[in-house]
């Protein structure tokens, strides 16, 4: 069978970064359409240059172009809000969406937490950036010892935050809270996500704390270790910034967390994990720095090559 063919819409600068690994990384898919709504982006550009069909006239012009009958796959780089009509539109002609935007239409899609899992929806959601680098953590707590709960601080470069990005923080939050549950396994989820400033522009941090119940330490760290390298088989930049934190927090001192769910209780008593965590970008197209952005568009690219490899189980070749 020969590649499967894929649109992106969204020319800034995820789109781009994704366009980018398509046609580089990628013996799967095949790059046949780049859409937007600047026909003086830089990824409309970069796409033209590269042999790539464009359209600069949204999902009306990408419905419009004749490469459309034969794309399988479309990925969404734009916002949360106009995701919900790109949906509808794609769905209706068949095609099948992974969104990169917090709209949250389809099943929270984490590749190495639950990325075989929902391969036939006809929309996947990839969550958040936050969510792609820290929800992995939690899982890999949870599957040792009992996740009460979860909370993670995502900070970015504000450099690498774009317009998208900046207009959907409440949507971040609350999505990422959500998968922290869902995905994560935590009884419950918050999410905080932080624009720095700072000059020259860092790499991405993360900070996990997981509320869980008291467990062998070593066993919490190693599935931790394992976790860690599993996600560096697509995003290489991934890392810890230093040891596994361990606290235990007793009967005769407990922490207090309003909201706390999980056994109808606001005081927990159990063991406190810290996870510090760095990503650091491909530099494919965006800066090193990018992490952010970097590990939402490799783990797009690893689930749409997970999805095209079921279209056509079964077909002659």
């Amino acid at each position: 069978m020969g590649k499967t063919k894929v649109a992106i819409i969204g020319s800034g600068n995820i789109g781009t970064d994704l366009m980018i690994k398509v046609l580089r990384l990628s013996n799967a898919l095949e790059m046949a359409a780049m859409v937007g709504i600047d026909a003086a982006s830089d990824g409309l550009a970069r796409a033209q240059r590269l042999g790539v069909a464009t359209t600069a006239e949204g999902i009306d012009g990408l419905v419009a172009m004749p490469e459309f009958a034969d794309i399988e796959i479309v990925f969404d780089a734009t916002s949360a809000g106009a995701h919900h009509r790109h949906d509808a539109i794609l769905r209706s002609h068949g095609k099948r969406v992974i969104d990169l935007t917090p709209a949250a239409i389809g099943p929270y899609t984490i590749p190495p937490v639950n990325g075989g899992a929902h391969l036939d929806a006809p929309n996947v959601n990839m969550v958040t950036c936050g969510g792609q680098a820290t929800i992995p953590m939690v899982y890999a707590v949870n599957r040792v010892a009992r996740v009460h709960y979860g909370e993670i601080v995502a900070s970015i470069a504000s450099k690498s935050a774009g317009p998208g990005t900046r207009a959907n923080i409440d949507e971040f939050t609350e999505t990422t809270s959500r998968a922290i549950v869902e995905v994560g396994g935590a009884a419950n989820g918050k999410a905080i996500i932080v624009l720095n400033p700072a000059e020259p522009p860092l790499i991405m941090r993360d900070t996990v704390y997981c509320l869980c119940d008291d467990a062998d330490q070593d066993a919490i760290r190693q599935s931790v270790l394992d976790m860690v390298e599993e996600v560096k088989t697509y995003v290489p930049g991934y890392r810890l910034k230093q040891a596994l934190q361990f606290e235990h927090i007793g009967s005769n001192k407990p922490l207090h967390i309003p909201g706390l769910t999980a056994g109808d209780r606001s005081d927990f008593t159990g063991l406190k994990v810290s996870i510090f965590l760095e990503v650091e970008g491909a530099a494919h197209y965006l800066p090193a720095y990018a992490g952010n952005l970097d590990i939402m568009t490799s783990a797009a690219l690893r689930t749409a090559e997970r999805m095209a490899a079921t279209l056509h189980v079964g077909a002659p070749a």
